[in-house]
């Protein structure tokens, strides 16, 4: 910088350009999406393995509700088709006839909505869609029993975004989009040497795209140092995780929720409760619509156990 060397302007500058064209066209081959694909499971703390999604994978949100003749799971279902709800039995209950079932929404401000069900064989489905937002108390009345679920509005968007993120492709994004920054910095600096003859600019552009590239490694490397630490990064997931126990009437004493790769994540909570049929396999069933959980450990307790 303080003894610059003559530069060859006719040749550094078309080298620039090119190398910026490379780059542009690097991170425009980087910038799609790349998305996880999740195959959910699960096991308890005694090695028993969970598949509870039994149909329901597409659904938004799954409620469980024990009735007299078993438990059912209740959901609203909008995977290319008008949003509707879905009632089917857990872990081969039989769903109750269509005469007995009646379901009532109340939004805020008590406006109430009454859904009929058709019988599709292996579930129930409401003959009318839901319309928009999805939050709302469900009143489910089934043999004359009355049983009420809250629905909310979620942002699964940026859920599903912080699951799939590919911190491989990220790398390899941030790696092209600094060598495009540098590039500019490059292209600047000879423009302005070539035309005021300042010579200097070209080590100085060269000293700031340094500095640009430290900034984006080290949110990188802050990222990956999170998984490597098994640092919950997902606060919303874990949220979501201890509201669906905590809407069964159960209390959570533990929970850890951590990114396994691309599209896949973990979790191992403890559970206290004081109904015998919340075993291991009830929470699989509950957890399992959770298309990014890939892995869950579920620890089981009585209420009151130390």
């Amino acid at each position: 910088m303080f003894s610059p060397v003559p530069i060859h302007f006719s040749e550094a500058i078309p080298v620039a350009v090119f190398g910026l064209l490379v780059n542009i066209a690097s991170a425009w081959l980087l910038s799609g999406d790349h998305h996880g694909h999740s195959h959910g499971h699960g096991h308890d703390h005694g090695h028993q393995h969970g598949h509870g999604h039994e149909g329901n994978e597409h659904d938004s949100d799954v409620k469980l509700i024990q009735t007299k003749c078993g438990q059912l799971m209740l959901s609203i279902f909008e995977d290319g088709v008008p949003p509707v709800f879905r009632l089917l039995g857990n872990r081969g209950v039989a769903v109750p006839d269509t005469q007995s079932v009646t379901l009532t929404t109340v939004r805020a401000g008590g406006v109430r909505e009454t859904f009929e069900f058709v019988d599709r064989g292996a579930f129930l489905q409401s003959t009318t869609e839901i319309p928009e937002p999805h939050a709302f108390t469900a009143m489910l009345n089934v043999d004359f029993e009355h049983h009420e679920v809250e629905f909310e509005e979620h942002d699964h968007a940026q859920v599903h975004a912080a699951v799939t993120r590919d911190h491989n492709i990220r790398a390899a994004y941030v790696h092209v989009m600094a060598d495009a920054a540098v590039s500019v910095l490059t292209i600047v600096g000879l423009l302005l040497a070539w035309r005021f003859g300042w010579l200097w600019m070209d080590p100085a552009a060269g000293i700031v795209g340094a500095l640009v590239i430290a900034n984006w490694s080290y949110g990188l490397l802050r990222d990956t140092g999170a998984i490597l630490l098994d640092m919950n990064h997902d606060r919303r997931l874990s949220d979501d995780v201890r509201r669906t126990v905590e809407n069964a009437g159960d209390t959570v004493l533990d929970l850890h929720v951590w990114r396994l790769g691309p599209g896949h994540m973990g979790a191992v909570l403890s559970v206290a409760t004081d109904k015998t049929q919340h075993g291991p396999a009830f929470f699989h069933a509950a957890l399992a619509h959770f298309k990014g959980l890939s892995h869950v450990t579920v620890e089981v307790n009585p209420s009151g156990a130390t």
